[in-house]
């Protein structure tokens, strides 16, 4: 299996021996052996049934094939790097934030349904599945919160990057008398979590707030 290691907390370092991985077209910015490149165009490596669905959806993503022999530098808009662990289970993550992953790991498209369109992240997210590392990326360095039934999560929808474990995703429009006031948080809309898991956020807002 590929190693994945950072190298510095806005680079990922990945050692082939002869394995292959996929990774977001042009973020290779050196390598060191013999290696290859293939692009696999918007389907992302998923066929042409994939391709057709992430069209549907609006879920783009376009992703290249590398293998060979040694060690592959990638990064994008140096943007942090975070490595996520899957142990078959499922991380569900915005195409844009995915750089690498493993080329035994599964992608798909999971669609969330018109509650996406009212938080601005479209009617599906990309799904990741196996066992395997994927690295995402994040505005500045990722957090991952724990959820608990004890203990719900909500999280502003700019902020989010992905999750993983078995949880339970809603929309929550927080709309009262003190918010159409101003006097509110300005968090009008968030992501509301339950269940067992981690949820990656950012410490920065994609596109300004959202209200409603």
């Amino acid at each position: 299996m590929a190693q994945f290691r950072l190298n510095g907390s806005k680079m990922l370092a990945v050692d082939l021996a002869g394995e292959s991985i996929r990774a977001l077209n042009g973020a290779m910015v050196a390598y060191e052996g013999q290696m290859a490149f293939k692009r696999q165009g918007m389907s992302g490596g998923e066929g042409l049934r994939g391709a057709l669905k992430r069209k549907i959806a609006g879920e783009g993503m376009t992703l290249m094939e590398i293998n060979g022999q040694g060690t592959v530098y990638l990064a994008s808009e140096a943007t942090e790097v975070t490595l996520v662990q899957l142990a078959g289970d499922t991380l569900y993550v915005e195409s844009e934030s995915l750089l690498a992953l493993d080329g035994g790991l599964q992608t798909g498209v999971h669609f969330v349904g018109l509650r996406g369109m009212g938080t601005g992240q479209g009617l599906a997210t990309t799904k990741v599945e196996g066992h395997g590392t994927a690295a995402i990326l994040s505005d500045g360095p990722a957090i991952a919160l724990e959820v608990t039934p004890q203990a719900p999560l909500s999280v502003d929808p700019h902020a989010y990057v992905g999750h993983i474990g078995r949880l339970e995703q809603d929309v929550v429009a927080d709309v009262n008398f003190r918010t159409v006031l101003g006097q509110g948080s300005g968090e009008s809309v968030q992501f509301r979590y339950q269940g067992h898991g981690l949820v990656y956020v950012q410490p920065a807002e994609r596109g300004g707030i959202l209200e409603i």
